[in-house]
């Protein structure tokens, strides 16, 4: 009995620690997924620096941001598995340091295929502090406590997206955009740090209660792989817009400066505020609706972006944030209340599709940009957009059957 009862008070306390409470967890998951997320898009705002800098045309200097893209895209899977089988501080460890390192190696180097080869090797490795942290939260989490802190995982992925944006051509000076590394490597090793110290040591619940499937069970489940598509075409025109947002409003008749470019990533806020708002469409009007109404913002908002005035493109790219956000949250909610197990393997899919959409965005983008300019990218992306609407609307009418 007293060595029971010393287990049990050793329990208790560890539940007390400041990292147990619903605010220190969300602290710490906001923190460590937005320094992880401020690594990824980091060299955006800049691209046009960085153009003239290594004398390569825009297509080439986006291989800065889509080379990280493919390797998140690449390490995804291996990092799930890995979560399911071990446990996280150690993935945390390795994901931190690696990452960390290889901005101070991006600051430091003067040969773009050397940048684009650090900038890949951090993608393989920043699963580590996103994927691996998704799946230990699902698998650990009551689903109450689980609901809330994933609120904080979502908005910390704009928070890092956009301070990711502003470090790059805003904080500082777009000429020696090498300090936002050293910036984003001090960020993602002080939030490492803090999840290693306070996420919780013990599972407080568990989450599986069917049988396990695997990947491929995953990819065959046909409401599995409608979310899965859904989340590569948003991702796909999502990237592609704000990649090329730089080129398009540096040349005329715009003729921006990079500050005033930067300041149009301020609309990724909106994602702050959209995605609890789409999470109560999707649950009032159904996940289909939520997907089918978030394409027609996103369809409305890139036509926008064709009008040259600055105005009409700052609304655009608001409708752009409002439309990508509602479809996002509404297809990874839809995919997770589809789920009794494996909550792992689906969601490391769905990031899989995610930002392989993303790296065919970037890519393909860059061959219509050549081809035709910002109007070819907009017409590629306004055709992408069909996919989600057509999940959406049949995901609508499958409801009402």
């Amino acid at each position: 009995m007293p060595r029971a009862a010393s287990r049990a008070r050793t329990s208790e306390r560890e539940r007390a620690r400041p990292g147990q409470g619903l605010f220190g967890l969300q602290a710490v998951v906001f923190a460590l997924v937005a320094a992880a997320f401020t690594t990824y898009y980091l060299p955006q705002p800049v691209l046009p620096v960085l153009e003239l800098e290594f004398g390569v045309p825009p297509a080439v200097a986006s291989w800065t941001v889509s080379a990280l893209v493919l390797g998140v895209a690449l390490a995804n899977l291996p990092f799930g598995l890995l979560a399911d089988r071990y446990p996280v501080r150690p993935l945390i460890l390795l994901g931190s340091l690696v990452v960390a390192a290889g901005s101070l190696a991006c600051a430091a180097v003067h040969d773009l295929p050397l940048l684009v080869g650090v900038r890949f090797v951090q993608g393989l490795f920043l699963p580590a502090l996103t994927t691996c942290l998704a799946a230990y939260l699902a698998r650990t989490l009551p689903l109450d406590r689980l609901n809330v802190v994933m609120g904080s995982y979502v908005s910390a992925t704009v928070a890092g997206g956009l301070l990711g944006r502003l470090l790059g051509g805003w904080i500082h000076p777009p000429l020696h955009w090498r300090y936002a590394f050293v910036t984003a490597a001090l960020l993602v090793l002080a939030a490492g740090a803090a999840a290693l110290l306070w996420l919780p040591r013990r599972p407080l619940a568990s989450r599986s209660t069917g049988p396990s499937q695997g990947f491929l069970t995953l990819l065959l489940r046909p409401d599995c792989l409608r979310m899965f598509l859904v989340a590569m075409g948003s991702f796909f025109v999502f990237s592609s817009v704000f990649n090329y947002l730089p080129f398009y409003l540096s040349a005329p008749p715009f003729n921006a400066s990079t500050q005033l470019i930067t300041m149009m990533y301020l609309t990724y806020l909106i994602g702050v505020v959209v995605g609890p708002l789409a999470g109560r469409v999707s649950n009032r009007l159904g996940a289909g609706a939520a997907m089918a109404l978030g394409s027609l913002i996103f369809a409305v908002a890139v036509a926008l972006t064709l009008i040259p005035s600055l105005a009409a493109v700052a609304l655009g790219l608001a409708g752009v944030c409002l439309g990508f956000f509602t479809v996002h949250a509404a297809a990874a909610g839809a995919l997770n209340r589809r789920l009794s197990a494996s909550q792992g393997r689906a969601n490391s899919l769905y990031v899989l599709f995610y930002y392989l959409g993303g790296y065919l965005g970037i890519t393909l983008a860059g061959a219509a940009w050549g081809w035709g300019g910002w109007e070819a990218v907009a017409g590629q992306d306004l055709a992408m957009l069909a996919l989600p609407l057509a999940v959406g609307i049949y995901e609508m009418l499958r409801r009402r059957a």
